[in-house]
Parts: C-alpha cells; structure tokens; sequence
C-alpha cells in the first residue's frame, strides 16, 4: 500500500478555493470587456489566484471556525479579490489558447 492509501485525506480541505472561486464567479458575471470564459481560461483563472493567496486549509469543525475568522479578516478578503483581479487580467492578456475559436464573450 500507498502513502495515501494508508491515510484518510478525504477531510483535508482548502477553503481558499471556496473563496477564490465565490470571487471567480463574482467578478466574471461582472466583467464586461470581452473575455474568453472556456473550462481553460477560467480553471486557468482560478489556477493562478489560488496560487496568489494564503492558503486555508483545514481537516475538522474546529478546523473550520479557524478558516471562518480568517476569512472574515478584511485583509484576506482583499488579497483574494486583488489575486482574482490580478488572474483574470493576465489571462485575458495571454491565453493559453487561440482566442477566435474560444468561448470569448461578446461586446
């Protein structure tokens, strides 16, 4: 047996990426330059804020009141729209695909 198989980690959560997914979704029903929204570009999108944020990840209910207060700490909630911001902008400056066959919304 496996290094994994020997132990539970179905309970190991990252609650960055509830955010930064909550805050993907927030500012891309609010963008209205064209933008491509493929599964790429926007796993993409969501690949590089996650990898700009702290992050928060816990294995039980106590665990989670933890992630709860530091979700509720204006810093982190700025650096995850900052982080988002900052995706969102780069990928729409280089995609990592040809953009006239891609899901590029319309003006």
């Amino acid at each position: 047996m496996g290094f994994i198989d020997d132990y539970n980690f179905e309970y190991l959560k990252n609650e960055a990426e509830t955010l930064v997914l909550k805050e993907l979704s927030r500012q891309l029903e609010a963008y209205s330059a064209p933008l491509c929204r493929c599964n790429d570009c926007v796993v993409d999108m969501a690949a590089m804020a996650l990898n700009n944020v702290k992050p928060l990840y816990r294995v039980s209910l106590l665990g989670s009141f933890y992630t709860a207060s530091a979700m509720d700490e204006k810093s982190y909630a700025k650096s995850v729209r900052e982080a988002v911001f900052n995706a969102i902008e780069r990928v729409k400056k280089n995609p990592s695909h040809d953009t006239e066959n891609a899901g590029v919304a319309e003006e």
